[in-house]
């Protein structure tokens, strides 16, 4: 899948300068987007991060969109707060890229919306659709026609069969396996090394082989 923007690709402003930072730094290098801009963060550390200047806190967002800052990137990896910022980086006038690791393997028909970020060796299978600020992490697999909702997290080395879906702010941990057709709701949490055999509600809590609640 070509990359969603078209050349020059812009110098982003990272929101966020913690592990997730550091991945997301190195997955736009690896994806042939110029050196970021800087990063911002709530609590901003001391020096750079992997080489990245840190420009203060997240309260410099709208001067630095005023000063020119056109695109951006939420490293955040609480779902919730991803999605909060995210939106108020949409009031502020940002574009918010995709980013698609090259390592990533995208069918053609696959659909990555805006902010949405898809980590090296993840697999979206035909007519997969991964919404805004959505996580497809390391190595996880989407398949034919799953439905990963806004700022929904699928977590290194997920199996997600045909037809799931995940509602927004989904947290699916690493490793978990879900069977064909599944609908897991909003905010729901599926512990580490799950498997989701049945429909999960909106806010539950499960884990487990089989997964239950917990």
């Amino acid at each position: 899948m070509p990359h969603p923007l078209q050349a020059p690709l812009p110098r982003l402003l990272i929101v966020g300068a913690g592990g997730h930072a550091k991945v997301l730094i190195e997955a736009l290098q690896a994806a042939g987007f110029p050196p970021p801009l800087g990063l911002v963060d709530r609590r901003p550390p001391e020096g750079a991060v992997l080489g990245v200047p840190v420009l203060g806190g997240e309260e410099r967002v709208a001067a630095l969109r005023a000063e020119g800052a056109t695109a951006a990137l939420v490293a955040i990896g609480d779902n919730a707060a991803r999605q909060v910022l995210g939106r108020r980086l949409l009031g502020l006038g940002y574009v918010l890229p995709a980013v698609l690791h090259p390592a990533a393997h995208l069918s053609p028909s696959a659909h990555v919306a805006e902010g949405a970020v898809v980590m090296a060796r993840a697999c979206l299978g035909p007519d997969s659709r991964i919404g805004r600020l959505a996580i497809v992490n390391t190595g996880a697999v989407v398949e034919h026609d799953g439905l990963i909702e806004a700022a929904a997290h699928v977590a290194p080395g997920c199996a997600l069969a045909g037809g799931v879906t995940l509602g927004e702010r989904v947290l699916l941990g690493v490793g978990a396996s879900v069977r064909p057709g599944i609908v897991i709701g909003a905010d729901a949490v599926i512990g580490a090394g799950s498997a989701v055999v049945r429909d999960v509600p909106a806010g539950a809590r499960m884990g487990g082989v089989p997964a239950r609640a917990l």
